[in-house]
């Protein structure tokens, strides 16, 4: 199994959009929820998920999925030794899914999620605090997290 690139955007209404994706994609989504949903794409290899809970239209987030908890480790202690801050979370549950990740910035701010996917999950239990502050979601934390490598 290949690395896959990951995209995920906020949407306004995740039955809208997906009914939107659907034409234009030309497929099925692998998984829809009521504030989520993922598009697998095959050719070109792209994982490409909607999310309610920001700006619609907007980008919410990047990311690269490894097919192992290895390979992601592996990155990471390349990326630490950059001394890129990140935030490692391992068999952490969110988007539906259980991964060992971590997370990075680019240089304007964008996150990165590289993860390895361990199974799906029923629940969206995204409430980490120490990912919210990472990713802006609670501006009084950042700066602390941020500054930060792993945890």
């Amino acid at each position: 199994m290949a690395n896959t690139f990951h995209v995920a955007v906020y949407v306004r209404s995740i039955p809208e959009a997906v009914e939107q994706y659907r034409k234009l994609l030309g497929i099925e989504p692998a998984k829809v929820r009521h504030d989520y949903a993922k598009f697998e794409l095959a050719d070109p290899p792209v994982i490409f998920s909607l999310n309610v809970g920001g700006e619609p239209g907007t980008l919410s987030h990047l990311g690269i999925r490894y097919p192992t908890s290895g390979e992601v480790a592996s990155e990471m202690v390349r990326v630490r030794r950059s001394e890129v801050p990140l935030l490692q979370q391992e068999g952490t549950t969110c988007c539906y899914a259980k991964a060992d990740k971590f997370w990075v910035r680019d240089g304007d701010g964008i996150p990165w999620e590289m993860y390895t996917l361990l199974e799906d999950a029923e629940a969206d239990t995204a409430a980490d605090p120490r990912l919210r502050a990472f990713l802006g979601q609670q501006r009084d934390d950042v700066a602390a997290i941020g500054s930060t490598p792993g945890s």
